[in-house]
């Protein structure tokens, strides 16, 4: 077994590191206390060409697949954590389009109107530099999808009535990363009508200056204030067909069919992780602007250190493992796999606690970036579908259902 990165992928990492310690990091904190979105992180994103990071070659981008990206985004956290767990949406959109769609079973006729839509969609993205939030939390009353979708639920809230040339949408959406400052929002709705609802499901692109979008609210959270991810309400918005970012009914399918789709999520943690541990050990040897020089009570506190990086290195290992097994109708013991891998890197974010303790009272002080770090890996235990809870009681029940299926 061999989980070492390709030398692609080590030539994208580098930049992506690079990207992260030498541009986000010294805006992350403004854009923080701000609660602003970092706009000029996009900026540095296209001029990299990172806004196709995710787009095949052929359309003119990187062509990184799903493990690739999960390795680039680890390294974008350590610059700043919502700008990663932003530019997830975008990338998200681009892998549900491109390689994961690839995999998906399609009849002829959908899927080359399927690849004339997403062609024109990539070409906005490599050549205009647009991008895409992905709005798919809603309230909803529990129903149906609840229980037959493998991967979450509670989805489809938001409406889609057919009319000609395309669909009128209404719904509400919560916790909306980019709310108002992406150009695009690859929307979840359920078409209306009787058929069955997976055959119903949409995937549409929504411009965000379209008649009836808006984003209301205030935004002022605890942590990941740079996400700005406010409500986002659509009043009878109408969307023209060739807004389908998936074939309609494919992205039920999806949701069923490639159940590593959300713990892409985790690779921002695994990052922030690794800033506060790199950033714990230059404060302790006064490498880091302001920090004692050296500190005089690091070799007491080199066990601490110690227990930090043993728990970024387990969880790493196991989410590596996990990206790598990334698939379409992937086996039962990979999915249960991807979401061990999830709450692993769930509860490892204690780490950036821990170097709050480690380096001592100053460390709690605004100038250093520990504080922003702790209150960013909060979000780490929200991340659904697979909350730690959720995620452990989904692993039992299947670990019930394959020992039945074994007797």
């Amino acid at each position: 077994m061999d989980l070492q990165p390709s030398s692609r992928q080590r030539e994208l990492i580098a930049r992506a590191r690079h990207l992260a310690r030498e541009r986000f990091a010294e805006r992350a904190d403004r854009h923080d206390r701000d609660a602003a979105f970092p706009f000029e992180d996009y900026a540095d994103l296209r001029a990299e060409g990172f806004l196709g990071l995710c787009v095949p070659e052929r359309y003119g981008g990187l062509g990184a697949d799903y493990e690739t990206y999960c390795l680039v985004s680890e390294q974008l956290a350590q610059g700043n954590a919502s700008t990663a767990l932003t530019f997830n949406m975008h990338c998200l959109t681009m892998l549900m389009m491109g390689p994961i769609a690839d995999e998906m079973a399609m009849p002829p006729g959908q899927r080359d109107r399927h690849e004339t839509l997403r062609a024109a969609k990539y070409r906005e993205v490599v050549e205009q530099g647009a991008f895409y939030g992905q709005p798919h939390s809603e309230p909803v009353e529990q129903g149906e999808t609840d229980t037959t979708l493998a991967v979450g639920g509670r989805r489809f809230g938001t409406t889609a009535r057919k009319v000609d040339g395309g669909y009128v949408v209404n719904g509400r959406k919560f916790f909306v990363s980019l709310g108002g400052a992406a150009p695009y929002y690859a929307t979840p709705a359920i078409r209306l009508g009787d058929e069955p609802w997976i055959e119903r499901t949409l995937y549409l692109q929504i411009p965000k200056n379209a008649p009836g979008v808006s984003f209301p609210g205030d935004w002022d959270p605890m942590g990941m204030r740079a996400t700005v991810s406010r409500d986002m309400v659509l009043d009878n918005v109408f969307v023209p067909d060739d807004a389908e970012v998936l074939s309609p009914g494919l992205f039920g399918a999806m949701y069923n069919a490639f159940p590593h789709l959300f713990l892409s999520f985790s690779a921002t943690f695994l990052g922030l992780m690794q800033a506060a541990y790199d950033d714990a050990l230059a404060y302790l040897t006064g490498r880091m602007p302001g920090a004692p020089a050296p500190h005089t009570e690091i070799a007491a506190k080199g066990p601490a250190i110690a227990e930090m990086l043993f728990a970024i290195e387990a969880a790493r290992a196991l989410y590596y493992r996990a990206i790598s097994e990334a698939r379409v109708d992937a086996p039962p013991e990979a999915a249960q796999r991807a979401r061990a891998a999830h709450v692993t890197v769930q509860r490892a974010v204690a780490v950036t606690q821990e170097a709050i303790r480690v380096c001592g009272g100053r460390a709690f002080l605004k100038r250093y970036p520990f504080e922003r770090y702790a209150r960013d890996a909060r979000a780490a235990a929200l991340m659904r579908p697979w909350t730690q809870e959720l995620a452990m009681q989904q692993a039992w029940e299947a670990a019930l259902g394959s020992g039945r299926a074994e007797r």
